[in-house]
């Protein structure tokens, strides 16, 4: 399996089914909505929020780092975006632009796009940590871990404020393999 086979069709799917969550989450908390946008599962943690945002980022990041181009600068923002949302949560639409322009970035990708990028070399440079590998590493042991991550956390924070949400919201793409005749 490709590089863009395996990345793009699991973040468009997730970050489709992350939308559904914060849809739900508008249906159940109504007015108050907003105000998930603040909520962790603990007060070391960043808020759903920050979540929605470095998901967003670490998708969008991957396609960049895998194609061997510069961050753009607006990836930036969007990380010192989740990074100060405790601060500036916002709300759930701007939550949903995040998420529809991730998208529209995974959209844009041919089909081909990050597969040669299995043997670049990338850096993912922390505070005080440089790990240097090559892309096929990075989309494996990082990029879709790192993803996995905010997508889960921010459905636990909802899970946590009352949304109900099941297996079904979590996988919603599976309903279509569902084989005829089988649901209950």
């Amino acid at each position: 399996m490709s590089l863009t086979q395996q990345l793009v069709p699991t973040y468009a799917q997730m970050l489709r089914a992350l939308s559904g969550w914060l849809g739900k989450a508008r249906e159940h908390h109504g007015g108050e909505a907003d105000g998930l946008m603040a909520r962790r599962l603990a007060p070391d943690m960043f808020p759903l929020s920050s979540q929605v945002r470095f998901a967003c980022l670490q998708a969008q990041e991957a396609t960049y780092r895998l194609r061997g181009e510069p961050l753009p600068q607006a990836l930036d923002d969007l990380a010192r975006a989740g990074r100060e949302a405790g601060e500036r949560p916002g709300s759930l639409d701007e939550a949903q632009a995040c998420i529809a322009e991730t998208l529209a970035c995974l959209d844009g990708l041919e089909p081909q796009a990050l597969d040669a990028g299995a043997d670049l070399s990338v850096a993912i440079e922390l505070p005080g940590l440089t790990f240097d590998m090559v892309g096929e590493s990075y989309a494996r042991d990082w990029a879709l871990p790192q993803f996995y991550f905010h997508l889960v956390t921010a459905y636990a924070i909802l899970r946590n404020q009352g949304v109900p949400l099941g297996k079904a919201d979590y996988v919603p793409h599976m309903f279509s393999y569902l084989r005829a005749g089988t649901a209950a």
